[in-house]
């Protein structure tokens, strides 16, 4: 999930417990006479009116439409009789639409239409229709709104199509908030230094995105539409007005405006489409502009993509007159796999349909022709969350929300699960009327993705509720992957782990996210925030919206902004922004320009600062640094540039060395997500840069698929590229040799030197991952250790299978790698509900997951001994380190126990081998027994010396807690001498080393062998130690013991639960694939491998 809920939804409403003033009411054409003038006047009207009507009807239609012309009185009779109008707009909400720019929406309720403004989020115009309104057409449905937000569709139940149209004044304000000026005459002035300084025109007290205040609109009737055929649902788009009949099944294109031949109308009937079946007709109706696709749901469940072809189309060589052409793509096999509603990803060209059992079918449209294979399919978690009523893609594609009847839940892009209100306490969500909890009607996307507007069934509050999102949303670069920067509504967080010890990192009760406010001025002016970025130190962050930019010092805590407001709104960041050391570099857009400009922290923000300008003929797609120096622009031209980033005597300036055209081989440039390149060896420290582009190669991120481009050569000597997809389903990935752990210490001081250099990097140099390439694929994260296999198998002519990255599975969103502290890092959502206050908020918990286990797992698997030693070499300082080889063990151990795999397949004798190469060797395998069952001991110790070396062997080194669990393991395999010599032997260290911990251990181990005493009297006698007496036996009595930890078993407990003895060691735990990897769960206070209960 790159998207997650925080804190708790602003509530908006039309009233607060009392009633509004009366609002204006229409009769929608309709005089408030008696019922048969009102009649007369409606068939007159609307016959007027009207231009829907079907130019077509089939035969033997005349008997039929009698019928329900029939039907359709009586219905209008019940409707006379139970219809009244509501007396304001405060009543329950039915629907909402938002328009295209984000800036108003519109709500409707049984006999009433609202438009609301966003920001400040108000009423703006309302009209409320008359009992003589409903009567004739039926109440509220259905909302539509054109894009251009001048014309609302409202759609009513007797099948009539009301038109409403709004009228602005782009300088008329309304509510414009009065404040009595309390603070005297000592306020402070700002002084105009340097000459005029022009002054921002807003309210200051406005909120974000609040500068042009509260508009005023008007809102009036402006025509009747009237469908003979029913109307099953409608579609508003920027020409026409898309609407699907019933009775005939038809789909009707009504123009806003007659062509140029003076016709309004065009009509196909369904059952002339045969591509959509026989006896089809539809249910949902959906269109996305920027992929000039829509997706129709028929009745009987199937899905369909489908484009409008324009006229005088040639079909087959031939011209022909239908007005759809669409290929079907969900074909469900079941009633509950029916589809009900449909969301098109632009972003990442994904098709998902939402089906009657409220699971999610997610398709990749890889062309317009039809080829559209499932990628994945989403299940939300909750035995039964109702009917699915909402489902919707984020702006930048990045998540999808679904809402339903009981709840809602989110998803990643490409499926990993999110926030999810399902787990939400009912009973106490009811009690503190948390409607949204409990469940959607309907919702949309505000600000962005910075927000999200809800509707909860049988409501009339709106729930607004701020999201938090990972910066690479909005500025895919290495730097927001690797230090994990998120973006809020208002804000952003950064994360400090990189900078803390260990253990605090890896620590989930701690803090570890560091909160910074934009300047309210610069959000008043330019909200939403659009995109931000970090630099590769951590030092400072860049922010753009609307227009303009800002950046923050995170040492200082110092903003710096535009002081001339004209100079912010002259241009636009437009393909994103990056840190060299300190200064700022941003593809920007003014007016008819395109260009790359260069900013100085040091400088202050105008056009008169800034250090270099750029132009490039074409609009930038996305900027990129690579290496020491490099800088990658990629246009919409489909060129990539290089550029070296000079810096000489303070200044820094752009140096084209080299451009590469892509034509024939990035179809769509707009759909590059991010690039990187690698370089050989030898061309980064002794090449020259303009052949950079002749021997690198390119990493792109197309969609969600990873592409590599290698550079060969034609007979001829031309330059040439061979194209190969190396992944699919790619949310994010990080090209470590980019990653700053390894890049900070490359560059030069030649600007002012920055303290971090080599804070996060600690002597991790050299070491096999720095050529590593980290994905994540919507369910794990996976690994190439070395890139340099990858590029060599990746040709085609080659033919050779691209190696297998290494699988890390993890339970929560991983945000990036921690290289040097062997994690990665993540983040998962929690709704939190408490009883002494009367509302739920949402955040996100920080999670770690040890990545070592995996990684020395494949080296192993590939017989390569040498690089695991070589690996784990650098992370033998982390005190978690041995932890990590627990797993492995644990890990390897569970998985051949339950496939028993032939011997010279069997991985457990090479990892206990791996093992016996580290001093915790012993401490190391008894930690893994006591985290097992009984039934896997067997395996275990069938590849290790007999227990009873390994208990001498940790006597001998002086473990002796360690020596203490294979005293458990001879137990159990009842190994265990008779005369009791090792129990007296370790009693007896445990007693010339003061260990009273352990003496009082053995002797409960002893006294639950022979509950008469005997035998610990015995032991306690040899070993000089007074006899325990009644008295004795009851003070140590007072002293609470878990009781796991208590009784031995009888002998014969070779029981597949696994339950066994303890000298502080808790056998009973499963410890089964399913437990924590968290690093911290095997750290304590005094002793690692200690006595704790459990993982």
């Amino acid at each position: 999930m790159t998207y997650w809920p925080i804190s708790s939804p602003s509530v908006y409403a039309a009233t607060k417990r009392t009633l509004p003033q009366r609002v204006e009411t229409s009769h929608d054409g309709e005089l408030p006479s008696s019922e048969e003038a009102h009649r007369e006047d409606n068939n007159e009207s609307s016959t007027q009116s009207s231009i829907a009507d079907l130019e077509e009807q089939t035969e033997g239609d005349e008997k039929q439409q009698a019928e329900e012309e029939a039907d359709k009185g009586t219905l209008r009779h019940r409707h006379t009789e139970q219809l009244e109008s509501e007396s304001d707009v405060s009543g329950k909400i039915i629907g909402l639409k938002v328009t295209r720019s984000g800036h108003m929406f519109a709500t409707i309720t049984r006999s009433t239409l609202t438009i609301w403004q966003t920001k400040p989020t108000a009423i703006l115009a309302s009209v409320l229709r008359s009992d003589q309104s409903l009567k004739a057409y039926g109440p509220n449905i259905n909302i539509l709104l054109r894009p251009d937000s001048q014309i609302f569709v409202v759609q009513t139940s007797l099948g009539f199509l009301i038109t409403y149209s709004l009228a602005t004044d782009p300088t008329s304000r309304v509510y414009k908030t009065q404040f009595a000026n309390t603070t005297g005459g000592h306020t402070r002035r700002h002084s105009g230094v340097g000459g005029f300084k022009p002054q921002r025109q807003h309210d200051t007290n406005a909120g974000p995105g609040e500068s042009s205040g509260v508009k005023e609109l008007s809102l009036r009737f402006r025509m009747v539409i009237r469908v003979d055929a029913g109307i099953a649902r409608a579609l508003a788009l920027d020409d026409e007005l898309i609407v699907a009949t019933e009775k005939p099944a038809a789909i009707q294109c009504i123009r806003w405006a007659p062509d140029s031949n003076g016709s309004q109308t065009s009509t196909e009937l369904l059952s002339r489409m045969s591509w959509l079946g026989k006896k089809a007709t539809i249910v949902e109706l959906v269109h996305d502009r920027p992929m000039n696709l829509s997706t129709w749901i028929a009745g009987d469940g199937r899905a369909f993509a489908v484009q409008r072809l324009p006229p005088n189309t040639l079909q087959e060589g031939k011209p022909h007159h239908n007005l759809f052409r669409g290929h079907g793509f969900h074909n469900p096999e079941t009633a509950t796999e029916y589809g009900v509603k449909t969301a098109i990803n632009a972003r990442f060209s994904l098709l998902a349909v939402g089906c009657a059992s409220g699971d999610i079918y997610v398709y990749t449209a890889r062309d317009y022709t039809g080829n559209i294979p499932l990628s994945h399919k989403l299940r939300p978690n909750a035995a039964i969350p109702g009917k699915l009523t909402v489902l919707a893609y984020s702006p930048d594609g990045y998540c999808l929300f679904a809402g339903y009847e009981h709840g809602w839940a989110m998803w990643s892009v490409y499926g990993k699960p999110g926030a999810s209100s399902f787990t939400t306490d009912r009973s106490l969500s009811k009690a503190n009327e948390e409607g949204w909890l409990l469940g959607i009607r309907d919702g949309f996307w505000m600000g962005g993705g910075a927000e999200i507007l809800l509707l909860g069934n049988q409501d009339n509050r709106l729930f607004l509720l701020e999201m938090a999102r990972s910066a690479i949303t909005g500025c895919f670069s290495s730097a927001n992957v690797s230090r994990s920067l998120m973006q809020t509504s208002s804000g952003f967080m950064i994360y400090r782990g990189y900078d803390l010890p260990d253990l605090t990192t890896i620590s989930a009760d701690v803090s570890l996210w560091h909160h910074v406010q934009v300047p309210s001025h610069y959000l008043v002016d330019q909200w939403p925030i659009r995109s931000s970025v970090i630099s590769s130190d951590g030092r400072y962050v860049a922010i753009a919206g609307r227009c303009g930019l800002a950046h923050y010092s995170v040492n200082s805590g110092r903003w710096k902004t535009f002081d001339d407001p004209f100079m912010e709104n002259e241009f636009t960041v437009r393909g994103g922004m990056c840190w060299f050391q300190h200064v700022l570099i941003a593809a920007i857009e003014s007016h008819d320009s395109h260009e790359i400009r260069i900013y100085s922290r040091e400088l202050a923000l105008d056009n008169d600062h800034v250090m270099h300008v750029q132009q490039l003929p074409a609009p930038i797609v996305l900027i990129a640094p690579s290496g020491e120096d490099s800088l990658l622009v990629y246009t919409y031209e489909n060129i990539l540039y290089h550029y070296i980033i000079s810096v000489a005597n303070a200044t820094v300036k752009l140096v084209q060395v080299g451009q590469i055209a892509l034509h024939g081989i990035i179809r769509a440039p707009p759909r590059v997500r991010a690039l990187s390149w690698i370089l050989p060896e030898d061309q980064i420290h002794n090449g020259d840069p303009s052949q950079d582009v002749a021997v690198a190669t390119i990493l792109f991120l197309v969609d969600g698929k990873l592409v590599l481009l290698q550079p060969t050569t034609t007979e001829g000597g031309e330059l040439k590229y061979e194209m190969r997809i190396i992944a699919q389903n790619v949310e994010t990935y990080a090209l470590m040799r980019d990653h700053p752990a390894f890049a900070l210490d490359m560059q030069e001081d030649s600007l002012p030197p920055s303290p971090s250099v080599g804070l996060a990097i600690n002597g991790v140099h050299g070491h096999d991952l720095r050529d590593s390439l980290w994905f994540f694929d919507g369910r794990d994260v996976r690994v190439w250790i070395d890139m340099q296999d990858v590029l060599s198998s990746a040709s085609i002519e080659l033919g050779r299978e691209l190696p297998t990255p290494v699988k890390i599975p993890v339970d929560f969103y991983p945000l990036s790698a921690l290289i040097n502290k062997g994690i990665v890092f993540g983040v998962e959502s929690e709704l939190v509900q408490r009883r002494d206050t009367s509302f739920a908020y949402l955040r996100f918990g920080t999670r770690t997951h040890l990545f070592l286990p995996a990684l020395l797992r494949y080296h192993l698997a590939q017989y390569n001994s040498p690089a695991a030693l070589h690996l784990s070499h650098h992370y033998q300082h982390l005190l978690y380190f041995p932890h990590a080889l627990e797993i492995l063990l644990h890990d390897v151990l569970d998985e051949e126990v339950d496939t028993a795999p032939p011997p010279e397949q069997a991985l457990l004798p090479s990892v206990l081998s791996f093992l016996s190469s580290f001093p915790q060797y012993l401490d190391i395998v008894v930690q893994c027994t006591r985290k097992t069952e009984v039934r896997l001991w067997r395996t275990l110790f069938s590849n290790l010396p007999p227990p009873e070396e390994l208990f001498e062997e940790s006597l001998q080194r002086g473990s002796l807690k360690t020596a203490g669990g294979y005293l458990l393991v001879l137990h159990t395999f009842e190994e265990l001498s008779s005369t009791g010599d090792q129990v007296v032997r370790l009693l007896q260290r445990a007693k010339e080393e003061h260990d009273l911990d352990l003496c009082k251990e053995l002797a409960r181990f002893l006294m639950a062998l022979d509950e008469s005493g005997t035998t610990l009297r015995q032991t306690l006698e040899l070993v000089e130690l007074k006899s325990p007496s009644v008295a004795d036996s009851e003070i140590q009595g007072q002293f609470p013991l878990d009781q796991s930890r208590l009784g031995v078993p009888p002998r014969r407990r070779n029981n597949a639960n696994g339950t066994g003895v303890g000298i502080g060691i808790d056998l009973s735990a499963s410890g089964g694939s399913g437990s924590s990897r968290s690093p911290t769960s095997a750290v304590e206070d005094r002793d690692y491998f200690g006595t704790g209960d459990g993982e």
